[in-house]
């Protein structure tokens, strides 16, 4: 039986989480077809582009993504203190910007001829576009269904596009968000079809490795704690070089069929994030296999299963193996 998506969201616990989109039947509907030789990859900037689009609108940030052929994943994080600052003509104008007003918000924004039943109306109707602004699941709404009409559209046919809901993890700490940004960042080089993590298109890892090289924040990413252009607790509270140098190196080693050994440099590396380096190469090639819906260190996982009231959590043993201990 399926998980309530409310169930899946854990607001006040953490702004973090993994989301995954696949195609019906996984199908290579944003890729190269096999069976019809014909190539879709142009809908892979689609979603991109829409990525972004919508990040500007939501308060939501992109941590990372990677579009696939036949699936895409994002990491976002919820900025609850932006959407909590957001004026109520902001609200208006970034939800119109998506879907049509109504005759009572107009008036409430020309202030003429409003009763105080329409003001109370309003000012509900605003509180409720408020709480959706930082919504996972109206923001993957917003994207899937935008990019299953525009395809529809192309293929002149009707039909469902995506594979049902998305999945979706909670990320309860930073060491988690990182490997799974990691995980994120490296599905082309596990699927063979890139050589490095700057070669890798339609990723944030490629974005990230060219901002970085010209010494320039990212423009559409959450930065990294060394982008001091942004505000106070908008940043990852890690080293992008560390995190740059850890990608390249996970990328050679997934390619490299040997049992690779590890450079002193990340070792330290390793050490800075708080992960077990025995286990941490293969926990963030099969992110998706050893953790379920909630990541986190073991205290973290307890004290959500007491507040959960299950005894017992999947992927709890993973995530134990995952945290260095002391």
């Amino acid at each position: 039986m399926t998980t309530a998506r409310t169930q899946q969201i854990y607001i006040e616990d953490t702004p973090y989480y993994h989301c995954i989109s696949r195609c019906v039947r996984r199908a290579f509907l944003c890729g190269e077809d096999p069976v019809s030789g014909q190539n879709y990859d142009h809908r892979k900037l689609w979603i991109s582009n829409k990525i972004q689009q919508l990040s500007e609108i939501f308060s939501i940030d992109i941590c990372a993504y990677a579009v696939m052929s036949n699936h895409y994943h994002l990491v976002l994080h919820i900025d609850v203190e932006l959407n909590k600052r957001l004026k109520d003509i902001d609200v208006i104008n970034r939800w119109t910007l998506l879907f049509s007003s109504n005759q009572t918000i107009e008036k409430y924004q020309e202030n003429t001829d409003i009763t105080n039943a329409e003001k109370s109306k309003a000012i509900e109707i605003i509180a409720t576009w408020r709480e959706r602004l930082m919504d996972i699941s109206w923001f993957m709404r917003c994207l899937n269904e935008a990019i299953a009409r525009q395809s529809n559209k192309e293929d002149k046919c009707t039909g469902r596009f995506w594979e049902g809901r998305f999945k979706s993890q909670a990320l309860l700490d930073e060491t988690a968000l990182l490997s799974c940004m990691m995980y994120v960042d490296l599905n082309p080089i596990r699927a063979g079809i890139a050589q490095t993590p700057a070669s890798s298109h339609f990723t944030s890892i490629k974005e990230r490795i060219k901002a970085y090289s010209k010494k320039v924040p990212t423009q559409r990413l959450l930065p990294f704690e060394e982008d001091k252009t942004k505000e106070k607790g908008k940043n990852i509270s890690f080293s992008i070089k560390d995190y740059i140098k850890l990608v390249k190196w996970a990328a050679k080693s997934i390619q490299n069929e040997n049992e690779p050994s590890i450079p002193e440099s990340i070792q330290c590396s390793m050490k800075k994030m708080g992960v077990n380096q025995k286990h941490w190469l293969s926990h963030i090639q099969h992110f998706e296999k050893h953790f379920q819906r909630i990541v986190g260190p073991p205290e973290l996982l307890n004290r959500m299963s007491e507040k959960l009231g299950l005894w017992w959590i999947r992927g709890s043993s993973s995530c134990r193996s995952l945290y260095l201990t002391t």
